[in-house]
Order: C-alpha cells, then structure tokens, then sequence
C-alpha cells in the first residue's frame, strides 16, 4: 500500500509539470484542412465567439456569422462549456514574451512546421504537430511560443472557464497598479501573479475574479490572503 501511495503521489506531481497533454477531443484533418481555407482574418489573434455574461466563469457562444461553419463544427468537438476561442497566428521567426494566465486553455494546431511551445520553468520543448487532437495546456506554468520554421503556425486556442468555487473563509481583495503602465503592468502580472492565481483557482481558494485596466478583483481564502501579499510585486497593492 505504502507503494501503491507513493507512485500516486509521484503522478499527482509530475502531471503538474507536464504543460502540455494530449485530449480525448479530436478533430478530422478533413475539417482542419477546410479550416485552413476559411481563415476569417489575417490578424495576429481572432475571436470567434462571444460571451453570455462573465467573461471567466461562463460558457461564450458562437458568433452569429460563424454559426453553421466549419468553425462551429470545430468547437463542438469540445464536449464541455468552453470560454473565448481565438485563432491565433504566428509568423516565422516571431516569438512571445514569457507569461503565465490564470485559466488554462485547449490548443488545437491547425497549420505549422518547426513550432514549439515552450515551458519555461522546466525549460521543456513541445513541438506542434496537426494531429487533430486538442491538447490541454497547463498555462499556470510560465510559457512562451515559438515559430522557428518556414511556415505560419495557425492554432485554434480556447480558454477552460474558471471554476465557481464555493469559498469557507472568504474576503473580498482588489490588486490596484500604480504608477506603471497598462501594458507594463499586464506584463508582470502574467509573469508574477498569474501563476498563484492558476493555482489558487485549481485549488478552490478563489472565486469571481475580474480583470479591469488598473485592477484585478476577487474573493480569496481569508487565510491565503497573507501569502498573495507576500508574492506583490512592486508598484502593486493589495486593497
């Protein structure tokens, strides 16, 4: 028995280090290739849905000119409530900057050669491939992407709704950006913050949480409060 725990608890750990898992949701390459005919725009991210109301916690809606398209067809292989769902593009040689998100996403890979999406905590390489399969992406864990290859990579990228946590102990919190620009201030918190909030998330410590220009917002754990606070970068403060 002490065996058997013990290799469970080696699994529960590694699997939070895996960034990048393989779904049971798939998509034929026929419609991936009909896809790739109909790209709606050549802007660096498109969105084709919309929300019903929080924009975190509940499930968005097609919008209305891709309703009964191939697109439609390519989220309902996502058989659960999906957040907003974004074509991305990536040109060669392009790259992000380095982050994390508080919810994690679904990735579908529609078009790409040498594309890679990279861990980098782990600094573990995962190369995209357009197998028709979604993969789950951990996005707590600090990320960037990569097109190091001769061909644009497309992917369909859809964010996983946060969950509506039933909080014990809980105390409403604002983390206000002072003095620090929008995109600034973005930055470091995808960088410093986005990773606790993912765990605490996943956890069940917060709830409500939303994003305004100079703030963020959320119910949190009255005893987690402390180690948020702790964790400030500069020029942030906890209200």
């Amino acid at each position: 028995m002490i065996i058997v725990h013990e290799l469970f608890n080696w699994v529960i750990v590694a699997y939070k280090y895996f960034m990048l898992t393989k779904t049971n949701y798939q998509v034929s390459l026929d419609l991936i290739e009909i896809a790739l005919k109909e790209i709606p725009s050549d802007n660096f991210r498109y969105t084709i849905n919309q929300p019903t109301d929080s924009f975190f916690y509940d499930p968005w809606k097609i919008k209305e000119e891709f309703k009964n398209t191939i697109w439609e067809s390519i989220l309902k292989t996502i058989n659960e409530p999906i957040g907003e769902a974004r074509i991305i593009i990536l040109e060669p040689g392009k790259c992000y900057q380095g982050h994390a998100d508080i919810d994690d996403r679904y990735h579908l890979n529609l078009c790409s050669d040498e594309s890679f999406l990279i861990d980098l905590e782990n600094n573990v390489l995962y190369k995209l491939t357009t197998d028709g399969f979604w993969y789950n992406m951990n996005a707590g864990i600090r990320h960037t992407a990569m097109n190091v290859g001769r061909v644009t990579r497309i992917q369909l990228v859809v964010r996983q709704l946060l969950k509506n946590n039933i909080l014990k102990n809980s105390v409403p919190v604002c983390i206000k950006f002072n003095d620090i620009t929008d995109e600034h201030a973005r930055f470091i918190f995808d960088e410093k913050l986005s990773p606790l909030l993912n765990h605490f998330d996943k956890s069940g410590l917060i709830n409500k949480f939303e994003y305004g220009k100079t703030f963020v917002k959320f119910n949190i754990e009255k005893e987690s409060k402390d180690t948020l606070n702790k964790m400030l970068p500069e020029n942030f403060e906890l209200l």
